[in-house]
């Protein structure tokens, strides 16, 4: 049928208005749920209470590896490694508030540098736009660099607007920690995180990538650092590094590699789950194959829309099997799984679309039983303070959460 350029004309214009109104309409949903969010967060703020543990430790593969869930615990340990460095310091951080905990870690690294320890900081300008100015000027010892907010040449490539999200320290090439933790007072009061520590030749994936990324993006001004590369190799303790300068995103397959080789048991914790096509349909086939699949995830993160938005993938999670625990009063923030009681990823990366496919990012793929055991051991105390979410509860929910659900679901491939 071929319309006249008037009925195109028409129809166009009618296009062009119900995209607009779609947008308008999930733009104001969106507005509506963070204000109610806001309102029940200042009548009931989260307490932060959630079970702490003493770090785990294991040894395996010639390298001593250390689990913390608590943030006193790891800020304590990383300020003491700091202390002992005598060469070198890589720190890395996607959040760096300008609260006591920051300013206690700017001291301990401007005090290194006057001692004569090379000290070199990446942090993401966007991420601390909040953070006072002041705080952000640093001692001409220090070699810092401010991950600028815009990247790349082309307005239409997403290198340009990707984020360092990572999370590292490295002490004198022997040191090194990653994890979900960002730098500042509330990350150790209120939110429930997981960071790794490592000491022995798998530091070199930690600071193999510091270098790799302060190379690539250093001013002129700015050092090149040595890369020295791995002095061993060891398949069994990697990174997996999000780069989108190159265009390589691993730590998504690297999940779904994961899911596929279950067998038994998979355990997932995320602070935002919001799981494309192919890992939910992971997810649902090992359910099938007879995989105990669980899920925690917090029952109210820091970003409400994201929430709902990993809402709309709830049916079909729980109608396959999958289940989804709820942690409370606190903010779980930790990106971690394990499978089969052999196989642990920790690192930075998130289950959704900007970390998989946007930002800077850095997991760390480990095969060691003890590792995995201990990862396990956490999982469970964690669910002392989290509650499983039904199917019968799920099917009961108000009508009106539905109607919220459908709206924002499409925003998933922007968060």
């Amino acid at each position: 049928m071929i319309l006249s350029p008037a009925r195109r004309r028409l129809v166009s214009r009618a296009a062009t208005y119900g995209i607009a109104g779609a947008v308008a309409l999930q733009l104001g949903m969106a507005a509506v749920l963070v204000v109610v969010d806001a309102v029940r967060k200042r009548r009931s703020p989260p307490s932060g209470y959630f079970p702490r543990r003493s770090p785990g430790v294991v040894h395996a593969h010639e390298s001593t590896l250390s689990v913390f869930t608590d943030g006193d615990e790891l800020y304590a340990a990383m300020m003491r490694d700091i202390r002992g460095a005598t060469e070198s310091i890589y720190f890395e951080t996607y959040i760096w508030k300008g609260d006591d905990v920051g300013e206690a870690f700017k001291s301990e690294l401007t005090a290194a540098a006057h001692r004569g320890v090379r000290v070199h900081v990446i942090y993401d300008t966007f991420a601390n736009l909040v953070v006072p100015r002041a705080f952000k000027d640093f001692d001409p010892a220090l070699e810092v660099l401010p991950f600028g907010l815009i990247n790349g040449r082309s307005p239409l490539s997403p290198r340009t607007y990707a984020r360092d999200h990572r999370k590292l320290l490295v002490v004198d090439e022997r040191i090194g920690y990653v994890g979900g933790y960002n730098i500042g007072r509330r990350y150790a009061d209120s939110w429930r995180d997981t960071h790794l520590r490592i000491e022995g030749p798998a530091v070199w994936e930690l600071s193999n990538a510091f270098v790799d990324f302060w190379n690539y993006y250093k001013r002129r001004s700015d050092p090149e650092l040595p890369d020295l590369g791995a002095r061993r190799w060891d398949a069994r303790i990697r990174a997996a590094l999000n780069l989108p300068n190159r265009w390589l995103f691993p730590v998504r397959g690297l999940y779904i590699d994961g899911i596929e080789r279950a067998v038994s048991r998979v355990a997932i914790t995320q602070g935002y789950f919001l799981p494309d096509q192919e890992i939910a349909s992971a997810l649902l086939r090992a359910v099938k194959r007879g995989v105990e699949v669980r899920v925690l995830i917090p029952e109210v993160s820091n970003h409400v829309i994201a929430d709902w938005v990993s809402r709309g993938d709830y049916d079909r999670l729980l109608r396959g099997g999958v289940r989804i625990f709820l942690f409370q009063h606190a903010m779980v923030h930790a990106k971690t799984a394990t499978v089969d009681g052999r196989w642990t990823t920790i690192g930075t990366t998130n289950i959704d679309r900007l970390s998989l496919t946007g930002n800077f990012e850095i997991n760390l793929e480990i095969y060691d039983e003890g590792l995995a055991h201990v990862m396990e051991e956490i999982f469970e105390t964690d669910l002392t303070n989290a509650r499983e979410l039904t199917l019968d509860e799920w099917d009961a929910r108000p009508w009106y959460h539905r109607v919220a659900e459908r709206v924002v679901h499409p925003l998933g491939p922007l968060l």
